[in-house]
């Protein structure tokens, strides 16, 4: 059973055209990625699952019931870790189920051991680096009661080694905990290392132009990152946005 459904979704701000008929599915424990030119409408797509947008035409379906326009159903992490920056890292983490009324102590202790952040708990943001930042904006996503979580570019602004490390560790929490993951980047590598399918948008006007699945089989290991199958891989879904990224008129 799909666990996303967004059905020929459209979505203009004034006279500009954002999205067009923008059709696809994810399904239940499905690790998916969205790529596009930068401007390409990723982020709209994201507020209009969230239910902060309304879109022009179209409807978005989650878990066969109709969410358009409505909020609670989606876990969302920005791009920036958008922690409170007077609460400490446990009670940052433990936000999404105050929310929900719901408190699991043991659990949040237990991920953010997992996560390489005990001791840390009684700290507060400013205290962390980037990555442990990351780490706390994720684990309280996953700790948030929805089981769909969407992460918009979560890694841009780290450096290209600790994007890596938050990868693999991205990796190793989402095969343990296996929750539905919509992930936007710009970063061709990193959605052909994390996903099990790739969507590829136009430029805007954007619209689904090509869906890849990633063949390369799981646990993945770094060593898929030099082979020539990835390379062959990246150069296919380069080309396929290239092809793409000229603006219609």
């Amino acid at each position: 059973m799909s666990k996303l459904v967004l059905n020929h979704i459209t979505k203009s701000f004034g006279n500009q055209k954002i999205l067009y008929d923008v059709t696809f599915t994810v399904k239940e424990g499905e690790f998916i990625s969205i790529l596009g030119p930068s401007g390409s409408g990723k982020s709209t797509l994201f507020n209009l699952i969230g239910g902060i947008l309304l879109p022009d035409k179209g409807s978005i379906q989650f878990d066969g019931k109709e969410i358009t326009g409505k909020r609670g159903f989606i876990s969302y992490m920005p791009q920036t870790p958008a922690l409170m920056p007077w609460r400490n890292i446990l009670d940052n983490v433990l936000l999404g189920q105050e929310i929900a009324r719901k408190h699991d102590h043991k659990k949040a202790y237990e991920m953010l051991e997992k996560a390489g952040l005990k001791g840390y708990e009684k700290h507060f943001p400013y205290e962390l680096s980037g990555g442990m930042k990351q780490r706390v904006s994720f684990i309280r996503s996953l700790l948030s009661p929805q089981s769909l979580i969407c992460l918009d570019e979560p890694f841009s602004a780290l450096d290209e080694f600790t994007r890596f490390e938050m990868q693999k560790w991205l990796l190793s929490i989402w095969q343990e905990y296996k929750r539905t993951i919509l992930f936007i980047t710009h970063n061709i590598d990193e959605a052909l290392y994390l996903s099990d399918r790739i969507i590829v948008l136009s430029n805007k006007p954007a619209t689904v132009q090509k869906e890849f699945i990633v063949p390369f089989l799981r646990p993945r290991k770094e060593e898929i990152l030099h082979s020539t199958d990835f390379l062959q891989w990246k150069k296919q879904i380069y080309d396929e946005i290239k092809k793409h990224s000229v603006n219609k008129h």
